[in-house]
Formats: structure tokens, sequence, C-alpha cells
């Protein structure tokens, strides 16, 4: 049942007519009751029409207004907007606004004799990715120290948005080359700050409900799940929970995971003091919080094309692939495939029959792996080689 009849059938079931030829017979009976001495009200009466479209038109516009309009904003399910945040204002939340993304990035450079200096609003690009290139500027003069051959950088990227927390590794092409600087990546758990985009109304939904759940301040996931999820790039269904004791009775462990990129301890660091320093937990509790335990997995990908492709488009049809099943793997957000995730059975059937539709050119997908089964832990790549024939 669509919410718009839902919507109508509850006006219904409260008395209230709900199509033009309900309105006119409760319009037609307090004309009755009324006793008003009409006599020209029969239906060919131009003039009777008019009257009864001068009464209905107006209610039914009232009525539409009603289920299309007042009566979504009165459920968090169905309210948008100032109204879904007011509705989040109801239980002391607010929507999350768009930030950008922190970390640091490290630069090499090849003689470690002498001091070296990296300005300031220095750019660090990643490669094209489905057609964008993401871009971080230094947010502070750094330098070499003598005998010293890598540094990190603190970094934020040029715009907002969560696109930007891309995982280890993709941060490795400086558009102007630095003298003396070989190489520039981010490595791994290099977010300090993940960038992140306006809240989707739906991670709002959630974090309402869990809110809702936990309005009673008694100690439970549901009281952890929201103070975790009100962190930046945190959402609702990315704080997991082991609560067999772990470390004995009153003891339990959070683990969180970024919708992509890796955060950094201090990051983690942070949520714990939430949790600990502030007083947010309950008498005897002991809760760790941790980012997402990591599997690490070899992954083969032979690519099979239709034929009289140019080495030119093959390249591009291989540069596509590895970026989609990185995105799979949460290390970028460009494509939409299925993603991996804890407790989970990821199938490459799958994510091959994705890069049919994704990409036109290619006949075979063939993958070294039929599946990962994950516990409370996130597949990760260690290597991946795509090969097109």
């Amino acid at each position: 049942m669509s919410e718009q009849q839902l919507f109508t059938d509850l006006l219904k079931e409260g008395g209230i007519p709900t199509t033009e030829e309900a309105v006119r017979k409760e319009f037609e009976k307090e004309v009755e009751a009324e006793n008003v001495a009409f006599t020209n009200k029969r239906d060919i009466s131009p003039w009777w029409r008019m009257v009864t479209e001068l009464i209905t038109t107006p209610i039914m516009w009232l009525i539409r207004a009603l289920v299309n309009s007042v009566m979504p904003q009165m459920y968090v399910k169905t309210a948008s907007g100032e109204f879904l945040a007011l509705h989040a204002d109801g239980v002391n939340l607010e929507p999350k606004k768009k930030s950008k993304t922190q970390g640091f990035v490290q630069f090499k450079r090849a003689d470690s004799s002498g001091s070296l200096e990296v300005a300031q609003n220095t750019a660090i690009q990643s490669p094209v990715i489905n057609g964008r290139v993401y871009t971080l500027r230094t947010t502070a003069k750094v330098t070499f120290s003598d005998g010293l051959d890598t540094v990190l950088a603190p970094v934020e990227a040029e715009e907002t948005g969560s696109a930007y927390n891309l995982a280890a590794g993709y941060y490795s092409v400086l558009p102007v080359l630095l003298p003396g600087i070989t190489a520039v990546t981010n490595l791994s758990d290099w977010l300090t700050h993940p960038g992140t985009d306006d809240e989707d109304p739906e991670e709002l939904r959630k974090r309402i409900r869990t809110q809702f759940m936990a309005v009673n301040q008694w100690h439970t996931d549901a009281v952890y799940r929201s103070l975790i999820a009100g962190f930046d790039g945190v959402n609702d269904d990315n704080v997991f929970f082991d609560s067999n004791a772990p470390r004995g009775p009153g003891t339990a462990d959070a683990y969180v995971m970024f919708e992509i990129g890796n955060p950094d301890a201090t990051f983690i660091q942070s949520i714990q003091r939430k949790i600990t320093d502030e007083g947010n937990h309950g008498h005897g509790d002991d809760l760790k919080v941790f980012a997402m335990p990591e599997t690490q997995h070899d992954i083969t990908v032979t690519v099979h094309t239709i034929d009289g492709l140019s080495m030119d488009t093959k390249d591009h049809i291989k540069a596509d692939v590895e970026h989609y099943v990185r995105a799979a793997f949460r290390e970028n957000q460009d494509y939409q495939p299925t993603l991996v995730k804890p407790w989970n059975r990821f199938s490459f059937s799958l994510l091959g029959g994705e890069l049919h539709k994704q990409l036109d050119l290619i006949r075979g997908v063939d993958f070294n792996l039929a599946y990962i089964v994950s516990q409370m832990d996130l597949p990760r790549i260690n290597s991946l080689s795509v090969t097109v024939v």
C-alpha cells in the first residue's frame, strides 16, 4: 500500500470524505438538513453545478493538501526537510551538515640530506575516477629535517563531501611537480576527520529511531549506537557490537566502520573519550571502541571484451574495472556496486553481473574468488590485478 493510500484510508476511517462524489453527498446532506428550498437543483442546472463546484472543489484541495503535504510531515517515516529536522529536534538531535575531509598524506624524497620544505596549499590529487579527480591541499608548511626521507603533511579537501574519503594510495598525483619530491600518498588510517555530505534523510530517520529507543538512557546498545552515530562520517548501520563479555562481565566492544576510507586512531579515540571520559556510560560498564577489523584478499580479474577494440579503449576499460571493484570494497564511491560488509557473503558473480551493466564493451568477467564470507570484519583488497583480453 502506498503512503498516499494509507493517509487517505486514515481520513476515511475518521469519517472525512476523500472523493469528489463523497464530498458532494455530504454537501447534499447539509442542504437537506437546512431545508434549503432550491427550485433548480437538477443535475442539468448550470447554476446548481456551479454552486456544487464552488463547495466541493476547495474541500478537495484541502483534502489533497492533508494527504500529500500535511499528514506526511507528521511522521518520522514520511517527513522531509525542516519537518524531519523538527522530529529530530524532538529527541535532541540535529541533522549532520556537510564538511571537508581532513587527514595526513606522506611526502617522500630521494635524498635525505639537508632540509626541504613543502609549502602550504600544495595540491595532491587522485587519478581520474569515473571522470572525476579529487584534490587535497596541505593546510600547513612542513619540513624534511636532515636525515629524514619522509614527512607527514596535514591536508584538507578542496570541497565538502564524503567522496573525498578515498582509501589508502588513491592520493598519489602531484599536479605541479615539487623539486626533490619523488612520491606522495595517503597511508592507511590517514583520515582524522571524514568528509561528509548533508545527512541523508534515511540516515537521519535511523538516528531518530535509535534515539527514541535510547530515551530511557539505560546503557543499552541503542544508547551507545546513538552516541557513536552522532560523529561525522559514522552511519547508524555502521556500528556493530560484541556484547558477549569480551573482557568479562559488564564488558562489550563497539566496532565502527566508514562507508569509504579508514578512520585514524585519533578519531576512534575521540569516540572513546565521548563515552568514557565524559561519563556517557553506565555504572560498571566497560565499552571499548575500535575500528572495524579487516581481512585482506588478493583479487585477480580477467576481463573479456568485444572484438576490435583499440589498446587505448582497453586501457580505459581496465581502469574502470579496477575502480569499480575497489568501489565494491569501499575504496571510492563514484560507482554503485553491491558493497562488502561485516557478517555477509560477498558474491563475485553478482559483482561480475554489475560490471556487465556498467560497461557495455565487456562480454565476460572472471574472478579468482567465488565468495568472501565475513564475520565481525570488513573485507579489504590486499592486491588487485586486472587483465583485459
